[in-house]
């Protein structure tokens, strides 16, 4: 009965949120399917859509193969990441490219430099690739994941995190056209 009880307030719910305008498709259902719901933040920016659904530490999920949010106080080193244009209409990251050990606490001090809002958003390839392609369908989805960070120009922001399983992974920025225009890079957790 509790079972049952859950489902139809889950699926009021989803119906609720559809009529709002605020839902979010859930990434691990079919189109038209039932799979299972992700926690969301509706609360929005100026009617933004947010974005907290995923498989993350942020959604409460527990942690990714990239790692997990940690406390500022276990940082045990900084890491500075510029985002802004370039002269010629790129965008881009600097430095270019991250490197981590696994198990390494640290704390990104993330800094927007240009003159359009950038995203800063890490995460294993094939979901920036999944984010990238919601992204383009939803142009106003901000992301809510302490693993990401939206920042308009000329502010700064901070993601505290423990790397976790070594492999390659990616940092992007996912606001529609600045993937192409260059700004992504990778990340290695040896």
């Amino acid at each position: 009965m509790k079972l049952m009880t859950m489902a139809f307030l889950a699926a009021v719910s989803a119906g609720a949120a559809q009529a709002d305008g605020t839902h979010m498709p859930d990434h691990g259902a079919a189109p038209g399917g039932t799979g299972q719901m992700e926690h969301m933040d509706h609360m929005g920016d100026m009617g933004a859509m947010d974005h907290m659904g995923g498989t993350d530490a942020a959604s409460g999920h527990g942690a990714t193969t990239i790692g997990a949010p940690a406390r500022a106080e276990e940082a045990a080193r900084t890491v500075t990441v510029a985002m802004r244009e370039t002269e010629d209409g790129r965008m881009v990251f600097d430095p270019p490219a991250l490197d981590f050990a696994a198990g390494e606490t640290v704390r990104l001090a993330i800094r927007n430099e240009g003159e359009q809002e950038h995203e800063f958003v890490m995460d294993a390839s094939d979901e920036i690739q999944e984010h990238k392609a919601m992204m383009a369908e939803m142009p106003d989805m901000v992301h809510r994941d302490a693993n990401a960070l939206r920042l308009g120009p000329g502010e700064s922001g901070e993601i505290t995190w423990t790397f976790g399983e070594p492999g390659s992974y990616e940092f992007a920025c996912l606001i529609p056209g600045h993937y192409e225009g260059g700004m992504h890079g990778p990340l290695v957790v040896r």
